[in-house]
């Protein structure tokens, strides 16, 4: 089915806390129309692992708008005193909010966007020369029809989907499950004699300790088991963190391809660890469930590799367990398997219709350039990237606190002028030496 021949400035395709905070900053923009779609009933953040007492890694502040605009009707703040909970967040004195409350939050927002609509899939994109607009073809789940719309651009959410170690990619779902899906196979899971969590980030850690806690009810043998070299801590110091900031995706922007490549393996612990919370509860769960010699029945083992997988008659597993120094092998047991083994770039099917446009990198990576458009031979009409740029622009790109500032860009370059400021100084720390203002005039062009 054909729409109106309205053309809207930009178009999303998937709605999630990127794209919804675009949305909410372009809302507060009137000379701008947008529209943003997603295939799901309703917006939903990794509902899979909202697990009670989880919380954000980031602080509150990293909401969808008040790093570009606290003065926005969509800041969490605004949401608290709509809920008729900021009191009560006062007296929490907690700068890290609980996950389900963010999640609720993003809920509130997506509602009073009228320019996010769900139950709709974005299932191809062509590009019409002689209207110089993008044709955007979308599955409505709810009337069973199809429906093409205009637009002079597009912010893609690219997002993660899960991943799987290669030993483990064919297995029947039975008995095995991603981190992403954990809440919706956790009661199945409790019921099994053994359990054993595959993975060495915080998902991992979660997922351990909610398994660790309700262990002495169901009584299964509890395994984690990880690559890394230890149960380590995320990097949070003050000045650690300041690798979330503008400054840092800009000299990292600006490093050779290679170098970005080999820098990013160095970096695990900026984005992968652990939150010293998670760890200090793991812990004393442990000790207080080995009082008076009780017998725990868990087992935490780090440097350890899984080379493979066989799921046998019985429906239980077969794990092959390597240990990365001695290269020495042992095979394990287990009913129950949870892989918290991380997400990987999404790069969606609709871009298909345009590929032929499309620059990549030797690695078959979109390239993406500092205001984050794909690099393609179409210039006038952008295609903006959330959370698809890590390559290129750092350990930032999946970090909520970056997602108002890139927003702000996009918007401001959208609009033709500056809507939301974009500091140039934001941490007191440097990255680099400064690039003249000639050689950064040359670069923005």
């Amino acid at each position: 089915m054909k729409q109106a021949d309205k053309v809207y400035d930009i178009i999303g395709a998937g709605i999630g806390p990127f794209n919804l905070g675009l949305a909410a900053l372009l809302d507060q923009t009137p000379e701008l129309e947008a529209l943003f779609f997603d295939e799901n009933p309703e917006f939903q953040w990794h509902a899979g692992m909202l697990i009670d007492g989880t919380t954000l890694q980031v602080p509150f502040l990293a909401d969808l708008t008040t790093m570009a605009d606290p003065k926005s009707p969509f800041t969490f703040l605004q949401y608290l005193q709509e809920q008729g909970r900021l009191y009560a967040f006062y007296f929490y004195e907690k700068f890290h909010i609980p996950r389900q409350e963010y999640n609720h939050y993003c809920r509130w927002a997506a509602s009073k966007l009228p320019s996010c609509l769900f139950g709709r899939r974005v299932t191809n994109v062509t590009f019409a020369s002689a209207k110089g607009v993008y044709v955007i073809e979308v599955e409505n789940a709810f009337q069973q029809t199809t429906e093409y719309y205009y637009s002079r651009h597009i912010a893609a959410g690219i997002g993660t989907r899960p991943e799987l170690p290669p030993a483990a990619a064919s297995l029947d779902s039975s008995g095995c499950c991603h981190s992403a899906e954990f809440l919706f196979e956790k009661q199945e899971m409790t019921e099994k004699s053994s359990l054993t969590v595959i993975g060495s980030g915080q998902s991992a850690a979660e997922i351990f300790l909610h398994l660790l806690q309700e262990k002495p009810q169901h009584g299964y043998r509890l395994q984690w088991y990880t690559r890394s070299p230890g149960f380590f801590p995320m990097e949070y110091s003050k000045l650690g963190l300041e690798h979330f900031s503008p400054e840092y995706t800009r000299y990292f922007y600006h490093l050779d391809p290679a170098v970005k490549d080999q820098l990013l393996t160095q970096q695990d612990l900026l984005y992968k660890g652990i939150s010293m919370d998670t760890i200090a509860a793991i812990y004393d769960e442990l000790y207080e469930q080995t009082i008076g010699g009780s017998p725990c029945d868990v087992r935490l083992q780090a440097q350890t590799e899984l080379t493979e997988v066989i799921q046998r008659r019985d429906g239980a597993y077969e794990l092959s367990l390597c240990d990365v120094h001695t290269g020495e092998t042992h095979t394990i047991d287990t009913e129950g398997l949870i892989l918290a083994t991380g997400y990987k770039p999404a790069i969606p099917t609709f871009l298909e219709g345009i590929e032929h446009g499309l620059e990549r990198d030797e690695k078959g990576r979109l390239l993406i350039d500092e205001k984050y458009r794909i690099r393609q031979s179409n210039r006038a009409h952008h295609i903006f990237v959330q959370n698809g740029e890590m390559h290129t622009h750092g350990v930032g790109a999946p970090d909520l606190g970056l997602g108002a500032h890139r927003n702000a860009v996009i918007v401001n370059e959208l609009a033709g002028r500056t809507v939301y400021p974009v500091r140039e100084t934001n941490v007191f720390q440097q990255f680099g030496w400064p690039v003249s203002s000639k050689e950064r005039k040359e670069e923005l062009i």
